[in-house]
């Protein structure tokens, strides 16, 4: 898969149907690419999807203007990555949530995670903030007031009993023949072969969620015609079938409006 920059060919400034797109292979690039082959043509729109592997060239390419728009990325991923690398990317369009799930190999239902249980968590600072509010949420720690999405088990005012053993994200699904419970990423509970709608004690909401994946432009081209038709295009009635039936719920439409960055 491309990870450089090379060979990105025709971008706004050479044709004025051509949009090129930075993207995270999946889902991103497959969303992008059902647009490409489906819906794309249709509206005149030329759109190139270039994949990465990495999480900073999409940025950096997009501020360059070496790509026109990146979809791959969160609020929070994109605030802080903005304060540090001073770069100015804006999102324009939501479009899809990998929800966290609480899931068990031995556990049936919610209520039956109990005082005295392990429950595994993603180790890096997004994912297990993520994690302890999605526990909060349903009563299975209490978290101290106040605490954003950055908490840390140091942010737990009340454990109610449990034990946490903290995982790279990836190797979480492998844990749960050795844990009572674990919260696992979308993406890689599908390629574990569970399902956040079907097998999880409890998943995460997309409404107004922060971590849905948004398409994104460097500030000042939001109202490029044709990120607008693009945008218009990710949260269309099409794209939201393509999303349900390939995804079956492990990855879900998340449309709704965008927060101005800060």
């Amino acid at each position: 898969m491309p990870v450089g920059l090379l060979g990105y060919g025709l971008t706004a400034k050479d044709d004025d149907q051509s949009l090129t797109v930075a993207a995270s292979p999946s889902p991103h690039a497959e969303i992008l690419e059902y647009v490409q082959k489906h819906l794309a043509k249709k509206e005149g729109l030329d759109l190139q999807v270039k994949e990465f592997t990495d999480y900073v060239l999409p940025n950096t390419a997009t501020e360059s203007g070496e790509v026109d728009a990146n979809f791959f990325q969160h609020q929070p991923y994109l605030d802080d990555f903005n304060q540090k690398k001073g770069t100015h990317i804006v999102p324009v369009a939501n479009v899809e949530l990998e929800p966290l799930g609480l899931y068990s190999n031995t556990v049936k239902e919610l209520k039956g995670v109990k005082s005295g249980q392990t429950v595994a968590l993603p180790n890096d600072s997004t994912n297990e903030g993520r994690a302890l509010h999605l526990l909060a949420e349903h009563d299975l720690i209490t978290l101290k007031k106040g605490v954003g999405q950055e908490a840390t088990l140091g942010d737990i005012e009340d454990k109610k009993g449990l034990q946490f053993k903290e995982l790279e994200a990836a190797s979480v699904p492998r844990s749960l023949d050795d844990v009572d419970a674990a919260v696992i990423n979308g993406n890689y509970a599908l390629e574990a072969g569970l399902n956040p709608s079907k097998d999880a004690l409890v998943a995460e909401d997309s409404k107004d969620n922060p971590f849905t994946n948004f398409l994104a432009v460097k500030d000042g081209q939001q109202d490029d015609p044709r990120i607008k038709k693009l945008a218009r295009l990710l949260q269309s009635d099409e794209v939201r079938a393509f999303i349900e039936d390939k995804y079956e719920g492990a990855i879900v439409p998340s449309f709704g409006k965008v927060k101005s960055a800060k």
